[in-house]
Order: structure tokens, then sequence, then C-alpha cells
């Protein structure tokens, strides 16, 4: 019951996307603006950086707070690795929205500070690097989580917090399945 618990709210925490309620509250449809994504890099290309970086720190901390909740209902590290996934995908695939949602690579970020901080940490700069070198936050988001992985497993090896990273990284990268193959063909568009 606790881990059924702890994975359905961390989902639910997921599953309240802000870029379409911040939009909303300003009379857009995020999804017929811009890239038609819904998270911040959209919102930070439709409404201006500085709600991109609103909607980026609310998106991080839902999966924060979904982390934390699953910690503080006493369940196992197996357990909260699993909520912060399931926060990731709650904010990919959520019901409210019919299931089509963001990247995740902010709630990954949420998620990850929490878990490890160093690998939040490592995942932080390499998206920085990458976004400020390239312009482009698709290879930033999937620098960050490709770092925060490599960094937990050098600090911890094989644990149940870093097969949760890597479970979080490949619900990103899968997300970022399009980008890549735009970023393959050089054909991915600055953000």
């Amino acid at each position: 019951m606790l881990a059924a618990a702890a994975i359905v709210v961390a989902y639910a925490f997921g599953a309240v996307t802000f870029g379409p309620l911040v939009a909303r509250a300003r009379g857009i449809d995020l999804r017929a603006q811009g890239s038609g994504n819904i998270g911040a890099t959209n919102v930070g290309r439709v409404l201006g950086k500085r709600t991109g970086r609103l909607v980026l720190l609310l998106d991080a901390l839902k999966g924060t707070l979904a982390v934390v909740f699953a910690r503080s209902i006493g369940a196992s590290d197996a357990v909260v690795g699993a909520a912060a996934a399931a926060a990731v995908i709650g904010h990919c695939f959520p019901v409210f929205l019919r299931f089509r949602g963001g990247k995740g690579a902010a709630t990954a970020l949420g998620v990850t500070a929490p878990l490890d901080p160093f690998a939040a940490l490592a995942g932080g700069i390499g998206y920085l690097l990458l976004k400020r070198g390239t312009g482009l936050a698709s290879a930033g988001s999937l620098t960050g989580v490709v770092s925060a992985v490599a960094t937990g497993f050098v600090l911890h090896g094989a644990s149940p917090t870093v097969l949760a990273l890597l479970a979080v990284a490949l619900v990103v990268v899968v997300r970022h399945r399009e980008n890549i193959r735009r970023l393959a063909r050089g054909q991915e568009l600055p953000s």
C-alpha cells in the first residue's frame, strides 16, 4: 500500500503541468504557439525568459516534492526511486492533458536534487554548458541527464538511487527522440 501511495501521489504531482496553466492565465494556448510543447523552453519562447524560468522552477519543484513525500511516508529507496520516475512520467504523460505532456527535463532535475544533490549539480552544469554553448535546450537537457547518471554511478555504483536516475534519464531521452533526430541531421532550432 505504501509503495502504491508513493507512486500514485508522485505521478499526480508530475501531472500538474505549470506551462499550460501559466499560459492559460494569460489567455494563450501554449500548444498552438512556438514549438507546441508545454514545457519551460516553449514557455520562454512564447511568454518570455522570465516566465520560462518560473515554469522551470515550478516543474522542478513538483519533482522534488514527489521524492520528499515518498521519503516522508517511509518508502524504501527502491520505492522512492520509482516515485521519482513516476513524477517525470506524470509530467511527460499527464492524465489531465490526455497524456500529451512535456519532455521532463525540469522535473528530472527536480527529482534528482533530493535523490543525489551532486548528480543534480552535475546535471545542471551539463545542461547550462551545452545550452549556452550551442543555444539548444535539447542538447543541454540530454547532456544534463547523462551527466547526472554518470555522476551518480561514479559516486554510488549501481545503487537504487542510480537506477532511479537511469530510469528518469531514459524517460527524458525517449521524450527527446525527435530532437535527437534533428540534432543528428543538424536541423535542431535554437531555443
